[in-house]
């Protein structure tokens, strides 16, 4: 067991990943959230969770192809360590994603195909264009489109059933878990919570956006989710519909549940989904496939993704403290190696210069 003690503020996605990983290294770990173990109120819960590095780097700008693809295989080998851990599986697949759009909007398809394929070699092979009969073989039931663009290896993950095995494990492995907690400020070696002031070794910050007023430049991102049952509907990958003013983007799940999403607005309101953004995902849905008008909506969410102004993630390390902030939209395609770079710093395996936005993963800098 090692004697550095760390206390984690926020148990989202890379609270939770950061605090198993530390577990496992044989770190004593303790979590302050104020949410209870199944995690509803954070950002990560509410999420479609694709692992989209190509998908991605065409609509964020920023070099996130190779890294993402690293994260993937991460992922690969951290699932099975977790399903060892907890003794749940958590579904996944990267089985690739399909592209469409329709007749009047094949423009945005053509713009999509030409930006990803200016971007690399690899990624230019890596993008395939289907035609009808291409794409029958791949998604048959996408009957309403003539052409699409295949992206092999991308895929998605069960961001729920992740949620419930790191509760798990963590638990398992003997975390200190303190839900329900208000927490009030993370500074070196302590996390201040309605309950008191705790001490640690290390405090580690992954609050999202409730560390706006430590955290200067972090913002909230308004994304907007369905999570519907359509038994009607077979897709077996992740499905992204072009459209000039959004993407719609549509999710599998286990037993013909889908996460539909599209909406992304510069708000930090948590009010409920809206009439306008609902009637618009469902309507685009509709589009997609016909079986979606029998399905059953099962929730309607929203929630704010924490942003930096790059809208890249940022770890952010001084004595007895560091911050991990900002995921954004690539949280889970970004999350393995956020965390292991996390993990190297507090090992000293380097220091911390800034690194420029392009071709890099993240920003990474020294709190002074």
């Amino acid at each position: 067991m090692n004697d550095m003690r760390i206390g984690i503020a926020g148990a989202g996605l890379a609270g939770r990943l950061l605090a198993w990983r530390l577990l496992r290294t044989g770190y004593a770990v303790t979590l302050f959230d104020r949410d209870d173990g199944s995690g509803q109120e954070s950002a990560a819960y509410a999420a479609a969770a694709m692992l989209a590095p190509y998908s991605e780097t065409v609509g964020s700008g920023h070099a996130l192809i190779e890294p993402g693809l690293r994260a993937i295989e991460i992922w690969r080998a951290w699932l099975a360590e977790l399903e060892q851990d907890s003794g749940l599986s958590v579904p996944w697949q990267q089985r690739g994603s399909v592209v469409v759009a329709h007749p009047l909007d094949r423009g945005e398809l053509t713009w999509f195909q030409q930006k990803l394929q200016t971007l690399t070699p690899e990624s230019a092979a890596d993008c395939q264009f289907l035609n009808a009969a291409a794409l029958y073989e791949v998604e048959p039931e996408l009957s309403a489109f003539s052409e699409a663009l295949y992206l092999p290896r991308e895929g998605c993950i069960d961001n729920r059933a992740l949620f419930a095995a790191l509760t798990r494990a963590l638990t398992q492995r003997g975390a200190d878990w303190h839900s329900g907690q208000t927490i009030l400020e993370v500074s070196a070696g302590r996390i201040l919570t309605t309950s008191g002031s705790h001490a640690f070794t290390l405090a580690l910050d992954c609050r999202g956006t409730g560390a706006k007023a430590q955290m200067p430049g972090l913002r909230g991102v308004r994304g907007e989710l369905l999570w519907l049952h359509a038994p009607e509907v077979k897709l077996n990958r992740p499905v992204r519909l072009m459209h000039p003013r959004y993407q719609l983007y549509i999710a599998p799940r286990p037993e013909q549940v889908y996460v539909i999403g599209a909406t992304e607005l510069e708000s930090e309101s948590m009010a409920p989904i809206t009439v306008r953004s609902e009637l618009e995902l469902l309507s685009a849905l509709y589009s997609v496939h016909e079986g979606f008008s029998e399905a059953s909506v099962l929730e309607a969410r929203s929630h704010c993704r924490p942003a930096f102004a790059d809208n890249l993630p940022k770890i952010s390390l001084s004595e007895g403290l560091m911050r991990v902030n900002g995921l954004y939209r690539h949280g889970y395609l970004l999350g393995p190696l956020l965390v292991e770079s996390a993990l190297a710093a507090l090992h000293g395996q380097g220091p911390l210069p800034p690194i420029k936005c392009e071709g890099a993963l993240f920003a990474r800098e020294e709190l002074h």
